[in-house]
């Protein structure tokens, strides 16, 4: 009991640290922003691409704080329905492959003003969020036939030409 007060604590403590990092990079990317207009007279398209790419990365840490805050400091280990669970997971992997498609996009065109070399990198990174997409389809769909199986024990003793000729019907 005392161990688990403890891991809880711990994480409390993280995930109010990666919010307050989170909060410290918008403050650091309206700061460079302002700056940028008020004082260097630089390029402001540089500037505010490079804003854009601190706010999403906020935004995913942000978001693995309060997923850290919700699920292991307030609500611990306990057991829950498989469906709320991979509810929650849906929402985290899709905060973070929209963090990796926003960041793709700005390497785009950070690179494509720069060098087309350097595209390699927002090009992996835009795979990098098509496969987190593939892959959380997938375990949506695997996860939602689990649960379609557990709740409804009869349909799986059906054959599959019984479910075929029902689904006909």
């Amino acid at each position: 009991m005392m161990f688990d007060r403890i891991t809880r604590i711990a994480f409390g403590v993280a995930s109010a640290f990666l919010m307050l990092l989170a909060f410290g990079l918008i403050a650091y990317a309206a700061y460079e922003v302002v700056r940028s207009l008020l004082i260097d007279r630089t390029d402001i398209g540089a500037t505010l691409l490079e804003a854009v790419g601190y706010t999403v990365i906020a935004i995913a840490v942000f978001d693995v704080g309060k997923y850290l805050l919700e699920e292991e400091a307030i609500r611990g280990r306990e057991m829950r329905q498989a469906a709320e669970a991979r509810r929650s997971l849906t929402k985290f992997i899709s905060t973070i492959a929209i963090a990796v498609f926003l960041e793709g996009l700005v390497a785009v065109f950070e690179a494509g003003k720069e060098d087309l070399r350097m595209m390699i990198y927002p090009t992996l990174l835009l795979f990098t969020g098509v496969a987190l997409i593939i892959g959380l389809g997938i375990y949506q769909r695997l996860s939602a036939m689990v649960e379609n199986e557990i709740s409804d024990p009869e349909s799986s003793k059906k054959t599959p030409k019984a479910r075929t000729a029902r689904g006909t019907a």
